[in-house]
């Protein structure tokens, strides 16, 4: 090696030792402090155990519970409806209760239905029972960013970033345990996986009591400066504030946020592309070995944990966070691409173009969640972001049920020309949503400027005479 490329060399590794120390450091000192920190590691342990009951699930209702292939999925598919219910109903009572303690309550939710699945094996209980553990499941999701945009205001990005980090970190670890007990592969090695992953929600629900309530019920971050319109102070020292704020305003009946998260929608299907799309066109239309499936996974954790908090500080803000939106377009058309290139070579350049499209569908998800949950915030109207927010967590909860079945349904039915359409409907999808957030940016902030010109008006008038 010539002495340029061993300094070259030298200054790779220490870039990456710095963004590594900067990942920790961050981890350390998160926005919101002792209480984001905190939650970062409920957060982590959560997902550790969502990981175990992840990778044992299906085997366990094969091999312990006894159920079918047919009723797996109807199985999957209740539950995947009823966690659609969760995002809008948390975000609803999100404005009139304290979201520490409706966090608590998911938590301790989860802990009752999935020890219950221990107890029943009757069809007609576990499809009510997995149902309700997984619009706990959503509901959790969308109370702990809404916990965490309170607690962080407009660091909420960076937040965002370390907490997919930690997610992913507590995902990978969850499955590496279940692989434990996959491998002993007894009733009681089942049992245990499921008492692990209720473990992790009993812990996490003691960790969230620890944490002090966000300021603001129905807001998610003040603005600066100043309190939001129709909150009173912060509930950290006991004060509650007005319940009532925010509740004259309903995403329901406001399209043009509607229409964010219908084009949201879309702007998910990363994920199945990456758990779904991937593995079944590797194994029925690729050459490539089925042994590179695993390796997926590797790739899109350990990018994302490694990436994510520096994708994130390159979009800053909501105008980047629609520039995000359409680079997330472009990563998922060229992602598409390969997968059908992946059809028509031999084992070496279907196994490559695999792994490149992991790659891409990796990159589409850190696109995804710099610019998804930032748009959802700022387009919503600052007094009713909490119910806002319920409403947009559906995009995610809809992709996870209608997903899969487009790209098993349509997409790969219809061969390398699916993926083709699939990836040109996304990328045009994208510039939609990217316009439409633009206008509507705007069209928030002359709304803005005309309040606070006329408050200046108003105290600028003399008061009248008495």
């Amino acid at each position: 090696m010539d002495a340029g490329a061993g300094m070259r060399r030298g200054g790779e590794i220490r870039k990456a030792r710095q963004g590594e120390a900067g990942l920790l450091a961050q981890l350390r000192r998160p926005p919101g402090g002792r209480d984001a920190r905190i939650m970062l590691l409920a957060q982590l342990l959560d997902r550790a155990g969502t990981g175990v009951w992840a990778a044992s699930s299906v085997l366990y209702f094969t091999f312990i519970a006894g159920l079918d292939a047919g009723r797996i999925g109807l199985l999957l598919g209740a539950a995947g409806v009823a966690g659609i219910a969760g995002s809008p109903l948390a975000g609803h009572l999100a404005d009139r209760l304290p979201v520490r303690t409706l966090l608590i309550g998911c938590h301790l939710v989860r802990l009752g239905t999935l020890c219950a699945l221990l107890l029943v094996t009757d069809f007609a209980v576990l499809l009510p029972v997995f149902a309700v553990t997984h619009l706990g499941d959503r509901a959790a999701k969308t109370l702990e960013m809404l916990f965490a945009t309170r607690v962080a205001g407009e660091r909420r990005a960076t937040y965002q970033a370390l907490s997919r980090s930690s997610a992913n970190a507590g995902y990978a670890l969850g499955a590496g345990l279940a692989a434990l007990g996959l491998a002993v592969g007894t009733r009681g090695a089942y049992q245990a996986l499921i008492l692990a992953n209720a473990l992790s929600f009993l812990v996490a629900a003691a960790l969230v009591w620890r944490t002090r309530e966000p300021r603001g019920r129905g807001l998610v971050a003040a603005p600066p400066g100043g309190a939001a319109p129709g909150a009173a102070e912060g509930t950290a020292e006991g004060t509650a504030p007005d319940p009532a704020a925010g509740s004259g305003t309903s995403a329901w009946r406001d399209r043009g946020y509607l229409r964010f998260v219908l084009l949201d929608i879309p702007m998910n299907l990363d994920d199945s592309i990456l758990g779904v799309g991937l593995p079944l066109w590797l194994v029925g239309h690729t050459t490539a070995p089925h042994a590179l499936i695993p390796a997926f996974l590797v790739v899109n954790t350990v990018l994302v944990v490694v990436l994510q908090l520096r994708v994130t500080a390159k979009f800053q803000g909501a105008r980047d966070a629609t520039r995000a939106v359409a680079l997330y377009g472009v990563t998922t058309l060229v992602c598409c691409v390969l997968l059908a290139a992946a059809a028509g070579g031999g084992i070496l350049l279907a196994s490559a173009a695999l792994l490149a499209a992991a790659v891409l569908a990796t990159a589409a998800e850190l696109m995804r969640s710099v610019s998804s949950w930032e748009l959802a915030v700022s387009l919503a109207p600052r007094e009713a972001r909490a119910s806002y927010l319920g409403v947009a967590g559906m995009a995610q909860s809809v992709q996870k049920s209608a997903g899969p079945l487009l790209l098993t349904g349509a997409v790969m039915t219809a061969g390398p020309a699916g993926w083709l359409v699939l990836g040109a409907a996304v990328a045009g999808l994208s510039l939609v949503q990217r316009r439409a957030s633009l206008r509507r940016l705007d069209d928030l902030q002359r709304s803005d400027d005309l309040r606070a010109a006329a408050g200046e008006r108003a105290a600028a008038e003399p008061a009248p005479a008495r």
